[in-house]
Order: C-alpha cells, then sequence, then structure tokens
C-alpha cells in the first residue's frame, strides 16, 4: 500500500511546562497532504506493527486485542470490498455500531477511499436513522444484529442506500455478511490522497429549531482535538497509558476526543459496549486494564461516586476529563479524595470541539470553570451586537477561525452555516462569561439545548415525534433540573379530542420516543396543557414553559 503522509510532525507532548508557554508557543501545521487513516494506523503499522492498539472486551467478558498492523491491513481489504459495492471518493457511509473492531476498521476503510463516515449513536430509533441517513444520502451502512431491524423498517424511505453490511453476518433481505464480504477482497490497497481540507466525517448535532443537521468535518479535524487532549489528558502519552471511555463513538466525546487522538498517540484503548451504563462495573474495568486515562461525562461520574461505597480501589489513574455539563465542586473533591487526581473539565461542540480546557498540574482548576481557551484557540465573549465584553460580563461564547477543529460547513445547509459565523467569530449559542484570568464559565444554553448526562438534545425532534403520536396536537420540551443527569426531558403536550391524559398516556408517549428515536430522547416528565405558549409567529416559548416546571 501506498502511504500519503509519513507523519513527520507530532502536536504534543507539549514541550512547554506552563500553560502561557504553550499557548504562546503553538502554531498549527501547515500540510499539503493528510489523512487520518495514516495518521492514527498506518504510521504505526509500518513503525511497531506489533504495537496494541485496541483492547476489545466482549459482551461475555472475553479479551481480545487488535494490533495496528491487524487494523491496517483489514481496512485495507474492507475499503477494496467497499470500492467493490460502488462507494466511491466523497461517497457517504454510515456506521451504525457501538463500540467495537468493526467501527474502527470502517472509519479506516472509508478515509483510504476518501470516502465520507456518517457515524451514527446504535440507540437511535427507525425515525432518527431514517432523517440522518436520508440527509446526508448514504449509500452503505454498517451495523450489527440488534440495529438491523430498525434499518430494514426504514429502508424503503431511503432510496439511496444500496447496501447493508452487518457484522452478525448475511442473511436478511439481501444484507451482507461484513467479514464474508471483506473476506473476498483483495488485500492490497491504495489510499488517495487527501488535503487536510478534505470531508472525512459528518456528525448531526442538534438545535431547536428544525430538524438535527449535520456538520461536514475534514481530515484536519483530527489534528485539530490534540491540543486539547494535551490539557486535559496532561501529556498523553505517558509510559503504560491505557485509555477507556463509557461514550459512544458516534459523538464527538467518544470519537475525537478518544478513538482518534489515541490511536494517533499510540495508546492502548479499551473498546467496551455497556447497554446500560454500570458504575461498578466501571470500576472493575478500571482495575482489570489498569487505565490510566479517559473521558468520563459528568453523569457517569455521578453514578461512580454514588456507587463509590468508601472501599480502596487499586487504581491506576492519572488522568481523567469530562465535559457536556458542569462538574461541580462536589465532583472535584470527590476525584481528588477517592481518585487520587483533579478531574479536567473541557469543552466544545459539534461544530467545534475542545476548544476550552483546564489542565490542573499547569493552572489552578476554578469549581464551575471550563477552563482558559485551549492553546491554537482564540475565544470572546460577545453581545448583542458581537463586540467583546469586558471581563466578568455574560456574553455568548465565540471561537474565532483559524483552527483545525472547526467543522466546514452544515451538510447541504449554507443559510444554516452562515448564520453559525459573526464576521471571523463561531457563534456557539451558549452564554456565559470570561474572568480576568481568562478562565471561562459556561452559565446557559442560549438555544435551549438540553444537557442530559453529557448529551445535546435539541427539543425539536422530539416535538416532531411526539406530535406523530395519535393522542398528542401540540408539544414543547424543554430541560428541566436533574440532580443526577444535569437536566432531563420534559414534555408538555396538548391532548387532540377524546384523549385524557395520566399515567398510562406518559409511559405510551414515553416508549413512543424512545422506539422512534432514542431511549435517552423520552421525556422523564410528561405533563398535559390547555394550550402552549406561543409567539405571534407560531414559535413555542419554551423560556415559559420552563417557568412551569
Amino acid at each position: 500500500m501506498e502511504r500519503v503522509l509519513s507523519v513527520d510532525f507530532e502536536i504534543g507532548p507539549f514541550a512547554e511546562t506552563s500553560y502561557a508557554d504553550a499557548r504562546t508557543g503553538f502554531s498549527w501545521p501547515e500540510l499539503e497532504r493528510f489523512n487520518i487513516a495514516e495518521a492514527i494506523c498506518g504510521r504505526w503499522a509500518a513503525a511497531e506493527p506489533d504495537r496494541t492498539a485496541l483492547i476489545h472486551l466482549g459482551e461475555d467478558d472475553q479479551e481480545t486485542r487488535w494490533s495496528y498492523a491487524r487494523l491496517d491491513r483489514d481496512s485495507n481489504r474492507l475499503a477494496n470490498a467497499f470500492a467493490g459495492l460502488g462507494l466511491q471518493r466523497g461517497d457517504c457511509c454510515a456506521i451504525l455500531l457501538p463500540q467495537r473492531p468493526e467501527a474502527v476498521l470502517t472509519h479506516l476503510a472509508l478515509y483510504k477511499l476518501g470516502a465520507v463516515a456518517l457515524p451514527l449513536f446504535s440507540l437511535f430509533g427507525e425515525d432518527a436513522l431514517a432523517f440522518r441517513l436520508s440527509d446526508a444520502g448514504a449509500k452503505l451502512v454498517v451495523t450489527d444484529g440488534a440495529n438491523l431491524p430498525k434499518l430494514l423498517a426504514a429502508k424503503e424511505k431511503l432510496p439511496k442506500l444500496s447496501t447493508i453490511l452487518s457484522v452478525s453476518g448475511p442473511g436478511h433481505e439481501g444484507t451482507l455478511g461484513f467479514w464474508e464480504t471483506m473476506a473476498r477482497a483483495q488485500g492490497a490497497c491504495t489510499a488517495v490522497e487527501t488535503s487536510p481540507e478534505d470531508p472525512a466525517f459528518l456528525c448531526y448535532t442538534s438545535g431547536t429549531t428544525g430538524p438535527p443537521k449535520g456538520a461536514l468535518h475534514a481530515h484536519r479535524t483530527m489534528l485539530g482535538h490534540l491540543p486539547g487532549v494535551q490539557m486535559w489528558l496532561e501529556g498523553v502519552p505517558q509510559p503504560q497509558d491505557v485509555a477507556w471511555t463509557p461514550a459512544d463513538w458516534a459523538w464527538m466525546g467518544g470519537l475525537c476526543n478518544v478513538l482518534m487522538p489515541c490511536l494517533y498517540y499510540g495508546v492502548p484503548l479499551v473498546s467496551h459496549r455497556m447497554a446500560k451504563f454500570d458504575p461498578e462495573h466501571a470500576f472493575w474495568i478500571w482495575e482489570r486494564f489498569k487505565v490510566t486515562v479517559g473521558f468520563i461525562p459528568p453523569t457517569a461520574l455521578k453514578m461512580m461516586r454514588s456507587a463509590d461505597e468508601g472501599a480502596p480501589h487499586d487504581l491506576s489513574l492519572r488522568a481523567i476529563g469530562c465535559g457536556g455539563e458542569a462538574l461541580g465542586s462536589e465532583l472535584l473533591g470527590w476525584g481528588r479524595e477517592r481518585l487520587g487526581l483533579t478531574i479536567n473539565e473541557f469543552y466544545g461542540q459539534t461544530e467545534c470541539n475542545l476548544v476550552a480546557s483546564n489542565r490542573a498540574s499547569w493552572m489552578p482548576v476554578k469549581p464551575g470553570s471550563i477552563g482558559p481557551a485551549t492553546p491554537g484557540f482564540e475565544l470572546a465573549i460577545l453581545d448583542g451586537d458581537g463586540a467583546p465584553v469586558v471581563p466578568g460580563a455574560p456574553g455568548e461564547i465565540a471561537v474565532k477561525r483559524g483552527n483545525m477543529s472547526m467543522f466546514l460547513e452544515y451538510w447541504g445547509r449554507p443559510d444554516a452555516t452562515e448564520k453559525k459565523f459573526a464576521g471571523d467569530w463561531l457563534l456557539t449559542g451558549d452564554e456565559g462569561r470570561m474572568d480576568e484570568e481568562g478562565y471561562v464559565f459556561f452559565e446557559a444554553r442560549a438555544d435551549d439545548v438540553i444537557t442530559s448526562a453529557g448529551y445535546r438534545i435539541g427539543p425539536s425532534e422530539i416535538e416532531d415525534c411526539l406530535t406523530g403520536h395519535p393522542a398528542v396536537a401540540a408539544a414543547g420540551v424543554v430541560g428541566a433540573p436533574d440532580p443526577v443527569r444535569g437536566e432531563m426531558v420534559a414534555a408538555f403536550v396538548v391532548l387532540r379530542r377524546g384523549y385524557e391524559g395520566g399515567e398510562a398516556l406518559a409511559k405510551a408517549l414515553q416508549a413512543h420516543v424512545a422506539d422512534r428515536l432514542s431511549p435517552h430522547l423520552a421525556p422523564r416528565d410528561v405533563r398535559v396543557v390547555e394550550e402552549l405558549p406561543m409567539t405571534a409567529t407560531g414559535k413555542i416559548l419554551r423560556r415559559e414553559l420552563k417557568t412551569l416546571i
């Protein structure tokens, strides 16, 4: 196989020993060619082929280790198999899998082809999948037996979807077997040349108006995450590092904060699916694999703290990061007392991730702060006119253009892409403030996005789903405070004539959303109202709904 790039540069570990020096001395590499597959796998396969890349723990707790050479070899064969199925450069292929090696192989194969990967959350229901697959124009999907029925149910709505590969084997309505198809393909593969700006993957983000939007990212996006990873993982890689995250690889937090950086830095990554997060099992994973670093969402940390009975743990942890919701002083204190470290909070969003981060070894961690700007990034707090405010004043958190983490565009939505920016500033839609030392404090979601258990949830998609139930005439969805998740989904519904509220209807609506969209989107609080507060143009006044909670 011809290599598209011998990676002759490194982003981190920072040579500097302070945040100020790292920020001053940082510059993004200037590259003519760059391909994620080569950077996170191919170069290691050439230099250290037997180096462990993945440690996969199956549902039966059986352990399988994957070397870089095996990932590279199998992804070459898979790329050829995809090409034989008609997948070409620029085409979109969806990955509907939990944490497992086949998901990594599919990412690598697509990048070698110059195709676009569409990672999808395995808990998505039929409607959520159908929208994203249709909007992206996906031609192929790689999935497993557990998710196959949802895809088959939605397939008639997806005329561009020509092929489904299942890691569970062939069979259902022409579905091809992943491994069987790959085995018939040639092993030699010539990867296409890609520039840092060429499209690589597509992640859908939720908003409050209209359907979810697909944020298209370039190959350079992987590099854009590395300065932030260096911050919150305290100078990864270090000797004996092993990483794990319970975050699904379909989300930016699992994919770009952990999976890709760990492969890039040669840090073995534990791959394991939890059908439902189990805090005791998480402690067990930490101990069994001597995990040293990882991203643990705040909700998972809260559950682990609640399950921690004070017995001694045989832990090897040296750095843990979290993001997606406020960490709080109690979790910080528990981390210091029971885990022996200061948990580093960071901040970003699907369109531009890891733009701010703490690093406890370099700076004091202020409770409630998401940290200062990551080296390579410039942040500002803007007022309603787009002008920077004075330190301590509230406003909208904004990120300046010129970093490698920023998305290319919203897929097929030039209007939405334009609205996301004010000149050179990407508008996050999040309200916050910045103190005189540059620490940023998140205060509120300006766009009504609900943050629950680390997930960013847009109410519009849930409202549409609820109104698809025969009992619901109208629906409004907001976030309600939750002691464990940060926020929970709360739904206010106006019923159609002939229906009555009650516990049975509430459970039916919860099941409807869980089945059609995803369990994590199902409202935990359902309330019947006579009417919804609306503007003169018919938009739901969600702020007024929040006053009813």
